[in-house]
């Protein structure tokens, strides 16, 4: 991050959690690309966010989780293997994980798969951590657009939905680009869907 005070870094990320946990969305950056988020725990959030981006779909959002402890919270059937490639990623993985639980029903596909990331992002884990939930995480577009790499390619009408933007200044170094994602079934079955 460019020199970035620490009190108004932990202002910012009280702001974020105060709006999160208000059932809020916001417009924040991550390790990867910029991303509309609410608490996964909350489904009219959730639903806020489909009907800003123009989406129904439940396969399109991920979670953030702060830790593997926390990812653990909300899965209940994921295999071991998962969290050995967790912790093995060297650049970000999203992993679609059976077995959801605690999160908004809205949020949750047929199958009942979780697709959860551990961002490796200051602000991201710093509003993980105060919030002590998952935190949506999709890209910040309307469904079918580009997704936007950073905040300026982000439309008008997705800034204008949100009830808070984060400062640009915390977005840290990301990769610009999505995450990579591998699904893991029950049994340690193992399925890369995007590299």
């Amino acid at each position: 991050m460019q020199q970035v005070k620490e009190s108004d870094l932990r202002r910012e990320v009280d702001e974020a959690v105060r709006v999160l946990r208000e059932g809020g969305i916001i417009l924040y950056p991550t390790d990867t690309v910029w991303g509309l988020g609410c608490d996964a725990t909350n489904a009219e959030a959730v639903d806020r966010i489909y009907r800003l981006k123009r989406s129904e779909n439940k396969k399109s959002m991920l979670v953030l989780c702060a830790s593997a402890d926390m990812v653990v919270r909300y899965v209940n059937r994921a295999p071991g293997i998962a969290f050995e490639v967790m912790e093995m990623a060297t650049s970000p993985l999203t992993l679609i994980l059976p077995g959801a639980t605690g999160v908004a029903a809205n949020l949750i596909p047929d199958e009942g798969t979780l697709g959860i990331r551990v961002p490796d992002h200051e602000f991201c884990r710093r509003m993980l951590r105060a919030l002590q939930r998952p935190v949506v995480s999709t890209s910040a577009n309307i469904s079918g657009e580009a997704t936007p790499a950073g905040l300026q390619e982000v439309s008008r009408e997705i800034i204008d939905g949100v009830d808070f933007v984060v400062n640009p200044r915390f977005e840290g170094k990301p990769t610009r680009k999505a995450s990579s994602i591998i699904a893991f079934g029950e049994g340690g079955e193992v399925r890369i869907i995007r590299e």
